[in-house]
């Protein structure tokens, strides 16, 4: 009966051994797999969620400022064409207008 106990200790032993050798095992697996996603991915040329909000960010950022840019152009070319018909009139009022030097007719 003293053997007894000691081949439970022992069969206790192996168990315990087995079971962190199969962690270990898990561990490997896991990485293994992990690594074999990863080369997946990037021969696929899949992005990250992180990268893909990223670029969504700058594409928003951009399309605020085009639009912004867009308003101000719009604006800059109703003063241009306010400032030409401006312009305009202001040439046609002084060919209108008769130089001071001009004999005056019916006078001699």
């Amino acid at each position: 009966m003293s053997d007894r106990p000691r081949f439970f200790d022992d069969l206790a032993g192996v168990a315990g051994g087995a079971f962190s050798a199969l962690t270990g095992l898990r561990e490997e697996a896991e990485a293994l797999v992990r690594s074999r996603l990863d080369e997946t991915i990037r021969a696929l040329d899949l992005v990250r969620r992180s990268e893909l909000d990223a670029v969504q960010e700058l594409a928003a950022n951009a399309r605020a400022g085009q639009e912004a840019a867009e308003s101000l152009v719009k604006a800059l070319e109703v003063r241009i064409a306010a400032l030409e018909s401006r312009c305009a009139a202001l040439e046609a009022k002084s060919t209108r207008v008769e130089p001071p030097d001009a004999p005056l007719q019916g006078t001699a």
